[in-house]
């Protein structure tokens, strides 16, 4: 397998990630009156299940254009479950989905797919394919179900490949990529959808740091210069930190806390939350929240149990 330096466009430029230039954030000072625009997408007190158990607990959070939220939390939390159910492929037992002013349900499937686009965790890597070709699965809910027309398709085919600096592989077969190359591609069908809503589980999942810190600038990138609403489940706490506008911590379901990082991500909240001592310092004048400190197990006294 190839790496990401053989034959691939350098990445655009942008800046460290860090909150400092986050877009859509509601503007700072004493004469600032702007805040986020509307919600595109909310969920209003959700409650699901899986199998007849309670999952996710009245869970209300909104996506906005331009800014990001971040659902973390440790392992079955209802991260990716909520995800789903924001991607309309989950059904809700009680509470409101809506994308902007029509109920998420009233939306049908092809309609929903122009709108909103969802990179899973897991995706088959389909064989014989190049690069172009699954950028362009993107473009299938905008063709003609009659003759297949798509007359944005290739400008926005092209926009994406190189919105995601993979123009110069479009016609590499995708399992000859590597596995942030194939995450880029997977991001770029997503793009090709055109949607007001991207929603990513795990997106950094299988990457190494490099690849990760990459794709979350990308998508950060993407964020402020399309002026997406973004949801994202990240386990990483300082990626969560630095990338996100809104942090949703959650905990057997239940919302624990949900604000800017600086509000959420405290020690005492994280070390109680994940059981782990984690030591969180915010910076007082730009807000940036670090994580210094995340001791190992075997040298910490009184941890509490954890279910293996």
């Amino acid at each position: 397998m190839s790496t990401d330096t053989q034959n691939s466009q350098a990445p655009a430029a942008m800046a460290p990630l860090s909150v400092a230039t986050r877009p859509g954030a509601a503007a700072a000072g004493p004469d600032a009156v702007a805040g986020p625009a509307a919600p595109l997408l909310r969920a209003e007190s959700v409650t699901l299940s899986y199998d007849g158990v309670p999952a996710v607990h009245e869970v209300s959070t909104h996506l906005h254009p331009g800014r990001i939220t971040v659902l973390m939390g440790p392992n079955g939390s209802g991260k990716s479950t909520l995800l789903r159910a924001l991607a309309g492929l989950h059904p809700t037992q009680s509470g409101h989905l809506a994308l902007g002013d029509r109920p998420l349900a009233a939306h049908r499937p092809r309609e929903l797919a122009q709108r909103l686009a969802l990179l899973a965790q897991q995706r088959p890597v389909p064989s014989g394919f190049t690069v172009r070709d699954v950028v362009e699965f993107g473009r299938h809910p905008h063709r003609s179900r009659l003759t297949g027309h798509d007359p944005a398709g290739r400008e926005v085919v092209e926009s994406a490949l190189e919105a995601t600096t993979l123009t110069d592989l479009a016609d590499r077969t995708v399992e000859t990529l590597s596995g942030g190359q194939l995450q880029r591609v997977w991001l770029a069908s997503c793009l090709a959808q055109d949607p007001e809503v991207m929603l990513l589980d795990e997106p950094t999942n299988h990457l190494d740091l490099r690849h990760q810190v990459e794709l979350l600038r990308l998508v950060r990138r993407l964020a402020r210069e399309r002026g997406l609403a973004v949801g994202l489940v990240l386990h990483d706490l300082q990626h969560a930190a630095a990338l996100a506008d809104e942090v949703i911590l959650l905990e057997e379901g239940r919302v624990v806390a949900a604000g800017p990082p600086a509000a959420v991500m405290t020690s005492a909240r994280l070390t109680r939350t994940y059981q782990v001592p984690v030591q969180a310092v915010t910076d007082p004048r730009s807000g940036t929240v670090r994580i210094e400190t995340l001791t190992l197990l075997d040298e910490v006294e009184d941890l509490p149990a954890l279910s293996l």
